[in-house]
């Protein structure tokens, strides 16, 4: 099986820091991103999760986008009168 070259860029320290990882398990950066890719290939998925939070799904961005249409225009928007906190007397 021939051996394939590939090159990938990222952040001299976080490349630096996982070198010094890496050499402290006993491997290279090549050795490491193989048996990422092999595991990769085994299991047809990431190795671990990657996510983002929910604030960012679309659901709730669209909620968001919404909302805001929804008070430039003075729909659905409530006007409430300020409740006062005794905490907030002792701030003043």
């Amino acid at each position: 099986m021939a051996n394939a070259n590939i090159t990938i860029r990222m952040d001299r320290d976080l490349k630096d820091r996982a070198d010094g990882i890496f050499q402290s398990m006993g491997m290279n950066m090549s050795t490491a991103f193989t048996i990422f890719t092999k595991t990769v290939v085994r299991e047809g998925k990431l190795p671990f999760e990657v996510a983002v939070g929910p604030f960012w799904s679309v659901e709730n961005q669209k909620r968001l986008k919404k909302a805001m249409a929804d008070m430039e225009t003075g729909r659905n928007c409530a006007v409430h009168e300020l409740i006062e906190d005794a905490h907030d007397e002792n701030l003043a």
